[in-house]
């Protein structure tokens, strides 16, 4: 995320990549999959949030703000995605309830407690927590189902996937990012290497959701 240099990274062409892909959920009808279709327009502002914080980077400028406001916009929404995913009424509400929660925390934290210049790796850390305990949750809803599910034709599954991966991993990155100042330039070469590789996985993994229906969907317009 703070990866800046005179070209994009590789991962935004990731992003490029599965935005385009999101945009095939609007040929699907089904009104299961709406979550789906809130993905092309929050897709679209993350390549440009993405394209603006390496732009100033490469211009030795500080990225810190537009990363803190839209690190946050971006936990809510998953939130929100992850809550239409879950079956369970109260469980919805709790993640709803939750992301409202966690917004408040963390406007507070940017604002008042490590303040706009630092990024905030507490509050960061928290919404990590807070994603992966969601995500977990899906997939212990998936396993009781009473019924098989094919998972390789199942959106939410590769979303929940890419998220729990992502956010379990970039809980400790993330978490010791105001530290990195005081560590050698071959440290934080990994570190930038593990999050372009974390970025490029989450961002497949949403491809493979945009574009796991499609065979279906196709077949069923065929025979109807």
């Amino acid at each position: 995320m703070f990866f800046c240099m005179s070209f994009l990274p590789v991962y935004i062409y990731f992003m490029v990549i599965s935005f385009l892909a999101s945009l095939f959920v609007y040929f699907i009808s089904k009104n299961d999959y709406f979550y789906l279709k809130l993905f092309p327009p929050f897709l679209l502002a993350t390549i440009i949030v993405e394209a603006i914080g390496n732009y100033l980077g490469s211009k030795g400028k500080s990225n810190i703000v537009i990363y803190n406001f839209f690190t946050v916009f971006e936990f809510c929404f998953y939130l929100w995605v992850i809550s239409l995913i879950i079956s369970n009424k109260q469980v919805k509400k709790i993640a709803r309830g939750t992301a409202l929660l966690y917004l408040s925390i963390a406007l507070i934290n940017i604002l008042f407690i490590q303040k706009m210049k630092a990024f905030h790796s507490v509050t960061y850390a928290f919404g990590c927590l807070l994603i992966v305990a969601f995500c977990i949750y899906y997939f212990f809803e998936l396993f009781k189902l009473p019924k098989s599910v094919k998972l390789r034709n199942n959106p939410a599954f590769w979303i929940c996937s890419g998220l729990l991966f992502f956010y379990c991993c970039g809980f400790p990155l993330f978490g010791m990012t105001n530290f990195l100042s005081g560590i050698s330039k071959l440290i934080i070469r990994n570190f930038l290497s593990i999050i372009i590789i974390l970025n490029i996985f989450l961002y497949s993994l949403f491809t493979i959701a945009f574009l796991c229906r499609i065979k279906t969907q196709k077949y069923t317009l065929s025979r109807s």
